[in-house]
């Protein structure tokens, strides 16, 4: 039963802590749910939806997967690079952004696609980023 409440701890602390994880904290949730730390661990590297270093207030995580890939979404990436005047992997100037590249979002039928928070957006086009 402590397992299946590894991921809803993780996403909770992270929120609760500025958006990412540490060490010590995933140390915590396994004291907390009496695991070992390395189960802990392994789910927290296993998803790409945790955080191990500080991001911006607002987390765009583009897909970066084949279906992605082939629909455009390095071309996406870039401009949303240009218009934010944030590279992939780091925070904004006014650390409101981060930008990240993921594996998978598990939508490959609507690739291009990307995460904005806890919203996903498929068939992701420039005109939707400037809409956004």
């Amino acid at each position: 039963r402590e397992s299946s409440a590894v991921m809803q701890a993780l996403t909770i602390v992270q929120k609760e802590n500025s958006g990412s994880l540490t060490e010590a904290l995933i140390k915590e949730i396994a004291r907390y749910l009496d695991l070992p730390v390395i189960s802990v661990q392994e789910v927290a590297t296993f998803y790409e939806i945790y955080n191990h270093k500080p991001v911006g207030k607002y987390v765009i995580r583009f897909c970066h997967n084949i279906s992605c890939m082939l629909n455009g979404s390095d071309d996406l990436i870039s401009y949303l690079e240009e218009k934010l005047e944030v590279k992939t992997g780091e925070i904004s100037k006014d650390g409101l952004v981060s930008v990240k590249k993921v594996e998978c979002l598990g939508a490959c039928v609507g690739g291009p696609m990307c995460q904005i928070g806890d919203q996903y957006y498929e068939h992701f086009t420039t005109k939707k980023i400037d809409e956004i």
